[in-house]
């Protein structure tokens, strides 16, 4: 049974509860950030875009939320820092999953449509539209695509095509002040760079076209002073 006293203000308040109730229930609590943030933990909920989520996983579309698509769907939001990260399909996580499908399905053919120029030698495309960056020679493809993060609304990433005329393996911005590693500039201050956080966050950068480390690095080796850089689309919300 709940015990109850007056507080201050005179309202009853309870204070303690039999601990057979109250022991588990406060166990419980403490333990769900600490298993989710380890991975054997899921929030077991069905969301309102349960049958959305599985598809795009892969996974049986039923609707039905199991344990096995719970973690599918925690270990999408943990790669894309979507929070919470508790398995529930939400808004967010499915509006995440519509912007990351096109990037996906690029993989093998992202110069479909022919928008990036096939007559100029090694040269990396941007399409701001998919939000999506990969380096071509003629119709060869040297690096698949890669998620990119560009410019903000009112800081669009300049579209057209550029030329790598500097890079700086340690640069740190004079303007804003932070890190830029793997820095190849192509059009006054905008740069293929590295970013710490997620390539996938809003609202954009100022101009720079943001990368994971691995893939600013693989950028790195690949491309070359005088290598040209194509940009085009544009960023839905700009």
């Amino acid at each position: 049974m709940a015990r109850f006293s007056m507080n201050r203000r005179g309202r009853t308040v309870a204070y303690t509860m039999a601990g057979t109730v109250l022991a588990p229930l406060l166990a419980g609590l403490g333990a769900a950030p600490a298993q989710a943030a380890s991975g054997s933990w899921c929030g077991g909920a069905r969301g309102p875009y349960q049958k959305q989520a599985e598809k795009f996983l892969g996974r049986k579309a039923d609707g039905k939320q199991s344990q096995g698509d719970c973690r599918a769907i925690r270990a999408f939001q943990v790669s894309h820092a979507i929070h919470p990260q508790y398995g529930y399909a939400g808004p967010v996580t499915w509006k995440m999953m519509k912007v990351v499908k096109p990037q996906r399905d690029a993989r093998n053919n992202p110069n479909r449509a022919g928008r990036c120029p096939t007559n100029r030698g090694r040269i990396a495309c941007v399409d701001l539209t998919r939000q999506i960056s990969w380096i071509q020679d003629g119709r060869h493809l040297v690096k698949r695509p890669v998620p990119v993060r560009t410019g903000r609304n009112g800081n669009e990433t300049r579209t057209g095509l550029h030329r790598i005329f500097w890079k700086h393996k340690n640069h740190v911005s004079s303007l804003y002040h932070v890190s830029m590693p793997y820095s190849q500039f192509f059009d006054g201050g905008e740069a293929f760079h590295a970013i710490s956080g997620s390539v996938w966050s809003a609202p954009g950068s100022h101009g720079c076209v943001n990368m994971r480390t691995a893939d600013a690095k693989a950028y790195w080796k690949l491309l070359s002073t005088g290598d040209d850089v194509f940009v085009y689309g544009r960023k839905p919300g700009t």
